[in-house]
Parts: C-alpha cells; sequence; structure tokens
C-alpha cells in the first residue's frame, strides 16, 4: 500500500479521547530533560518557544520535562520545579501558549531520589535519600532511607504539585514512575531493600506508587492524571525479577481502586536509556523485532480500561505499523521524543510524508543555550501555511 494511503488511513490520525480531552491524533511529545532552565530552576523565557513550536499543529499533547515537586525535591542542577512563584509563573506562560496554539499540556512531575546529585543536594541542605541506603552504581554516596513519614511528605509533595500545575492551566499531570527515579527506586527490588510496608514484595514495593497515584487523583482529578512506567527498562539500576508479576499487580490495583487515569505511559524495552545511550540507531529497528521483552501483556490486562502512550524510539519508518498492526486492539497513542526534538512540525511531518531532520544529539543537554533547542527549523511546506 502507498505511504500515503496508510497516512491517510492510520489510526494515528483518528481522534483519541483521554481524560477530559480529545486528540484529533495520536502522536504525543513526549517529556524531555533539557535543562534550558535558570540556576533557580525558572523555565527560560525560550522554553516558552519551544514548546509552543511543537505544539503548532492543533490538538497536539504535549508532556513537559521533568519537573520537581518541591523544594527539597529540586536536586537536579537547571532541572524545573514547580512550587515557587517564579517558577508557577513561568509555566503558566508556556502552557498559555501551547493552549494558544489549539494544542493541550501535561505536566510531568517527579522526586529524583537518590538519582538526583547527592552533592549538589547537600549543597542546598537537602536531605539525599531515596526508598533504601542503596547506593546508585559507581557512586561512594549512600542515600539516606525515607521514613516513614518523608514518605507521606513526598506523596503529599506530589499532590501538591499537581494541583499547581491544573491552577496554572495544565490539563493533567503524568506521575514520572520510570526509569530509576523516586518512584521506580520503591517498585524495583534491585533498590529497595525495605522490610516494613514499603518494601519486601510486589505489593509492598507498588504501595508508594499506588498511594501516589490515589492521592494525586483525589486531588485532581483520576481523569488528569496519569503515570509513566518503563517495566523493562535497567537504567540507574532499576531492576526487578518479574517486571511481569510487578506491573500487573500495579494495573490491576488502579483498576480495583476504580481509577479511571487519563492514560497510563509505558515504556517499550527499546525505549530503555540503557538501550539507545549504548547501540547504534541503526541498531534499535533491528532489535525490535525481536520484542522479548512485550508491553502486550500490561495492554491486554489493561484492557482499554483508558488509554495507554507508547514510548520507544519510533521514526517515520515503523510508527505506522506500531499503531495499525501490532496495537491495532487498543486505544494507543505513541510518544516521540528525540525527533520532536528536531522536527518541531513533526506532525505536519508524519501526516504528509515530509523527510524528518535528524537531531543532534551532543545539544540535547546543554544548559541554558538556545543552541539544539529553538533553532531546528520548520519544513517550507509548513511554512507556506496552505495546510491550516
Amino acid at each position: 500500500m502507498p505511504a500515503q494511503k496508510i497516512r491517510a488511513t492510520s489510526k494515528i490520525f483518528q481522534p483519541l479521547k483521554v481524560g477530559r480531552i480529545t486528540l484529533p491524533h495520536r502522536i504525543v511529545m513526549a517529556p524531555l530533560s533539557r535543562y534550558r532552565n535558570s540556576d533557580d530552576h525558572v523555565p527560560l523565557d525560550m522554553a516558552v518557544e519551544y514548546y509552543s513550536d511543537r505544539a503548532a499543529v492543533p490538538g497536539t499533547l504535549i508532556i513537559s520535562e521533568a519537573t520537581a515537586i518541591s523544594q527539597d525535591d529540586e536536586t537536579d542542577p537547571n532541572g524545573p520545579g514547580i512550587w515557587s512563584d517564579k517558577e508557577i509563573a513561568q509555566w503558566k506562560r508556556i502552557i498559555s501558549a501551547v493552549h494558544a496554539r489549539g494544542s493541550y499540556f501535561i505536566q510531568q512531575i517527579w522526586s529524583l531520589g537518590r538519582a538526583g546529585d547527592a552533592q549538589f543536594a547537600r549543597s542546598k541542605g537537602i536531605k539525599y535519600a531515596s526508598s533504601s541506603e542503596s547506593p546508585m552504581e559507581g557512586s561512594d554516596i549512600t542515600p539516606e532511607e525515607l521514613t516513614e513519614e518523608e514518605i507521606w511528605a513526598k506523596i503529599d509533595g506530589f499532590v501538591q504539585a499537581a494541583k499547581t500545575a491544573i491552577a496554572a492551566g495544565a490539563d493533567g499531570v503524568e506521575l514520572h514512575g520510570a526509569h530509576g527515579y523516586l518512584i521506580d527506586q520503591f517498585t524495583r527490588e534491585s533498590i529497595n531493600k525495605r522490610t516494613d510496608k514499603w518494601g519486601g514484595s510486589v505489593e509492598n514495593r507498588a504501595r508508594f506508587a499506588i498511594e501516589a497515584v490515589k492521592a494525586v487523583a483525589a486531588a485532581v482529578g483520576a481523569d488528569r492524571t496519569a503515570i509513566r512506567l518503563s517495566p523493562w527498562a535497567t537504567f540507574q539500576g532499576a531492576t526487578s525479577s518479574d517486571p511481569q508479576a510487578q506491573f500487573l499487580y500495579m494495573l490491576r490495583e488502579f483498576k480495583r481502586l476504580n481509577l479511571n487515569l487519563g492514560y497510563v505511559h509505558l515504556v517499550e524495552a527499546t525505549g530503555d536509556p540503557v538501550t539507545w545511550l549504548h547501540k547504534k540507531e541503526d541498531e534499535l529497528g533491528q532489535h525490535r523485532a525481536y520484542r522479548q521483552n512485550t508491553l502486550e501483556y500490561l495492554l491486554e490486562e489493561w484492557d482499554n480500561w483508558s488509554p495507554i502512550i507508547i514510548a520507544g524510539g519510533y521514526t517515520a519508518e515503523n510508527v505506522f505499523s506500531a499503531v495499525d498492526n501490532l496495537y491495532s486492539k487498543w486505544d494507543v497513542a505513541v510518544a516521540f521524543g528525540r525527533y520532536f526534538i528536531s522536527n518541531p512540525d513533526l506532525v505536519f511531518r508524519l501526516q504528509n510524508g515530509i523527510t524528518l531532520s535528524p537531531y543532534k544529539r551532543d545539544s540535547f543537554y546543554t544548559k541554558k543555550t538556545p543552541v539544539g533547542y529553538i533553532d531546528y527549523p520548520v519544513s517550507e511546506e509548513f511554512l507556506d501555511g496552505s495546510w491550516t
């Protein structure tokens, strides 16, 4: 079938209800840490342009970079927060700019736990802590174990950040429960060595994530609450001996608790940063073909309870097959990360078969510079405006 016809008939360009909004297409901008924030964790003015540019095709769902839930969670130099007046004011500007383009905005919120910069945290008088006294590989600094009181304070931090984001205009929030950050540090037995009710079993290791999602959903609505999970990832030493049991339990609990979440965001095995940081780009597609570590068991269990966003190094060449074939039984959208960086008009390009611009990895995380951030052009076809 000709590529143009595939695009015209693909589910990717069919509507999808996500919480309280209805998307006209299913291409989502993934959360992307970019470090274009001030030393005080305030998004720089250029961030307004960056997010607005990528919201240019109306109806695009934009997920923000991971944002610290409180002052005590700002343990990543030049990472953003959403608690101070200046931070909140700038997120309001960003969200308004996205809405002005007719698109939607989800605030991803996190606590880094042991994945934060220990020295930076200590320089600010912040406790460097995790689920257990389990140091990062290669680090000689051991995090302190969070107490029961501190655990509930973290959960309250997620609640307060969610309420702040919604008050700032966000259409929803996504808890970052993936890739070895604090929520995942509780979920994974490689890190969580607790023997109390917050560790020691599948059920107890899932407790932190479930309680955080419950609390946020109670505060802002389940349909404006989402969580990102990476069952097969090994990044930052976060692993499970039986990911299927661990993450099936979590999804079953969300359903048992009648948490009809806005969506669940799942990262495929090929989206593990360990994979794409150490494999050549042309190997990723081949790696995907084997699919030993599938997400399908989770989609079967979730059974269209609400939509699933899938992430995993997708390209213009494989995304249509994923949505229309591999995941055709389910209500899915696909999150693009790296190609959304280099293609502000990504949705338009995919819809019209326009070649994607390559990205420059060496500028992904260069702090406080517009280079590699707001200097990628849109296509000439997009500029001529005939499509609007």
